[in-house]
């Protein structure tokens, strides 16, 4: 038998335990001394709603699939159709290889070939790493085409404290929020104000996200996110490196009246970049210099984080 997610790959290191799946190299498990850091998937699901997936070569969702780049005018398929729109990247279903695996990290690759919409090659690579400061997770796209190509990275973790999010305070050093249409289209930008104000920690409550957020406040090289209960004084916090310009913020539906995650994705472009051109990174042609991009997040405990 086959999990629908594929083979498991465990790591564990300084009471920090994961699991990653060849299916999409996605993070479906992270714990700290038993308590879950990320609301993933059972090892008999295939993930949900995008949990723990990464989303290359591109994050978010491309307008009607439709984008033009090197004097071409490209049509992807659209994998959500429901609002006519291409989504999430090409590589969060496919079956990514095992590279290395040893007992406190594991690297997975996944060549995406040239195709219909995507007419360029790519190697796709992805270290999950553990130590005494939590989970690092770098990914990196190398350009294996003779001309440049389009590209932007996201990941799609969904943090997790306790069994519901609505009692927890959210901190996001973020000042924009990308206003969107019915489509989850961008249309402008506006201050992070008011309700959409999370720079100071603010209890979730009742508050139903699915918003972008940029101009992201970044402290030696790293922007912070953290969920934490007041009550017990546990939390969780995601960071990402610069070149993440955008987080993009998702409450899932309740599940039997409880809201047990919250997606925070980091994202080096936001929604249409294709389009807009907004952070995307133009790959050099192989084999010259600028044919890679290379970043990197990670997520740690909290109350017993190090560093």
């Amino acid at each position: 038998m086959v999990f629908p997610s594929g083979d498991q790959f465990e790591i564990s290191a300084a009471g920090y335990a994961a699991v990653v799946t060849e299916s999409g190299a996605a993070l479906r498990v992270l714990q700290h001394h038993g308590r879950h850091l990320v609301h993933g998937f059972a090892e008999a699901e295939m993930s949900s709603g995008g949990r723990g997936q990464l989303l290359m070569p591109w994050p978010n969702r491309i307008r009607d699939g439709r984008y033009s780049f090197g004097g071409r005018d490209l049509q992807l398929g659209l994998t959500d159709p429901s609002k006519g729109n291409a989504s999430h990247g090409l590589a969060r279903w496919a079956a990514w290889t095992l590279e290395e695996h040893t007992d406190t990290s594991v690297s997975l690759v996944y060549r995406v070939m040239a195709q219909t919409g995507y007419p360029w090659t790519l190697d796709l690579h992805v270290l999950y790493d553990l130590s005494a400061d939590g989970l690092v997770v770098t990914q990196t796209a190398t350009n294996l085409s003779p001309e440049p190509a389009p590209c932007a990275s996201g990941a799609h973790p969904y943090l997790s404290v306790g069994s519901g999010i609505e009692d927890l305070e959210l901190q996001v050093p973020a000042r924009t929020r990308l206003l969107v249409d019915d489509r989850q289209l961008p249309v402008g930008t506006e201050p992070a104000s008011g309700a959409h104000d999370y720079t100071s920690a603010r209890r979730l409550g009742d508050a139903v996200l699915d918003d972008a957020y940029g101009d992201l406040v970044h402290d030696d090289g790293r922007c912070t996110v953290t969920l934490t209960d007041p009550a017990s004084g546990r939390g969780v916090a995601l960071w990402v490196d610069e070149h993440h310009r955008w987080l993009q913020l998702f409450t899932p539906p309740a599940v039997d009246g409880v809201r047990p995650g919250l997606a925070v994705e980091p994202m080096t472009a936001p929604a249409d970049a294709f389009n807009s051109g907004t952070d995307l990174v133009t790959l050099a042609a192989a084999g010259s210099p600028g044919d890679e991009l290379s970043v990197s997040w990670g997520i740690h405990d909290l109350a017993l984080a190090v560093g």
